[in-house]
């Protein structure tokens, strides 16, 4: 299974707010804390702020926060509506599969369990676990803000 830079970058989005609470975040300064193009993470942010993982701040001293605690994000939740899809093999998507061997394949019915699998076990975890997880304090490893940080 390989996560689209989109949901990569939604999770770390979200890790990075769950790092800095009770503090709205700019995306220039998620950009500049993980060399990200801002012009990519306006995109991620404005689907978490759809799927209400974020609450976002329009205007000058606007950028996102996180719309509810960590330990009500759960990781498996972020991943499934931020992923576009979970076609992992072409003939998981019935309108461009092109598989000659569907009817009679077998490999179908596995990569389906392992795809439910998969999202089973991101669903166990939430973002607070994944800070707790962390051998050391994630925001050790941002950029320091600045004051004039810029607007989200």
């Amino acid at each position: 299974m390989h996560l689209t830079l989109h949901a990569d970058y939604a999770l770390r989005v979200l890790l990075y707010l769950a790092s800095n609470p009770d503090r709205v975040v700019s995306t220039g300064e998620v950009s500049d804390a993980y060399g990200i193009s801002k012009h990519h993470l306006v995109r991620v942010m404005q689907g978490l702020g759809r799927h209400g993982f974020v609450e976002v701040r329009p205007g000058r001293a606007g950028g996102v926060i996180l719309a509810r605690p960590p330990s009500e994000i759960s990781v498996g939740d972020v991943v499934r509506r931020m992923e576009p899809d979970f076609h992992v093999v072409e003939c998981f998507d019935p309108e461009t599969n092109k598989c000659p061997i569907v009817p009679a394949c077998g490999l179908i019915g596995i990569l389906n369990e392992a795809t439910r699998a998969f999202q089973s076990s991101l669903d166990k975890y939430t973002l607070e676990d994944v800070l707790r997880r962390s051998p050391r304090k994630l925001s050790a490893y941002f950029l320091k803000p600045t004051a004039d940080a810029g607007v989200g």
